[in-house]
């Protein structure tokens, strides 16, 4: 995997080109060739590998939602955290997480529909730390050496941007608060949205109003939800 082969927006390539003449990065293209060669699947399709970079381009990243690993299900994966498809049912996380939008702004929300491509177009970057996943395996690739590559990711967007609003749900995305720098970003945590943990304080922590109200203040638009 080499910057000359990936589809990556330029505003991402000038600060990641160097990852992909990495030692992980060299491993982690073994890897995927390897198991599309025996023919076992992951997600998601190398087409969506990097769609949450291509969407939200750096330089209008406003907001950073960080999952873990994608959806193992088949069809459900592509490239956006928490985000499925069209036609595709929301799994129970986003569906807490549309109840959660609807009971914080008062917005009804279309449950039938998951796809959060109309966030990532506003600056919402939905960032899985490790990028792909074997079918039926959650956090099989946990290890493979991407959470090097989104810690880059991270480390650049903290560095180059200025009043981004990090959203962390959950104990693994509350673990890269050391790599945010509090004084110039706002950092959003709760528990994370799945069934079995929404009940201990994701319901109620109101992080779209919360995400709105702080870039109001530091006069950038805020996020159609």
């Amino acid at each position: 995997m080499d910057a000359s082969t990936i589809q990556l927006h330029p505003s991402w390539l000038s600060h990641l080109e160097d990852e992909f003449q990495q030692e992980y990065m060299k491993l982690i293209k073994k890897k995927l060739l390897e198991l599309k060669k025996n023919n076992i699947p992951f997600y998601p399709p190398g087409k969506d590998l990097f769609k949450a970079f291509n969407l939200t381009p750096l330089d209008q990243v406003k907001v950073v939602i960080l999952g873990q690993d994608p959806y193992h299900g088949p069809n459900q994966a592509h490239g956006l955290c928490f985000s499925v498809p069209d036609a595709v049912k929301p799994p129970p996380s986003l569906v807490n997480i549309f109840k959660e939008l609807t009971d914080d702004v008062g917005k009804k929300i279309d449950r039938t529909n998951g796809n959060l491509e109309s966030w990532a177009r506003q600056g919402v970057f939905l960032l899985n730390t490790t990028l792909t996943v074997e079918k039926s395996k959650p956090l099989s690739h946990q290890k493979l050496g991407w959470d090097i590559f989104t810690n880059k990711v991270i480390s650049v967007i903290n560095e180059v941007k200025d009043h981004v609003v990090f959203i962390l749900w959950g104990s693994f995305a509350q673990s890269k608060k050391d790599l945010i720098d509090s004084n110039k970003h706002l950092i959003l945590t709760a528990p994370h949205p799945s069934p079995l943990s929404a009940h201990r304080g994701f319901f109620g922590s109101k992080p779209f109003s919360k995400t709105n109200t702080f870039l109001v203040s530091k006069q950038i638009d805020m996020i159609q939800w």
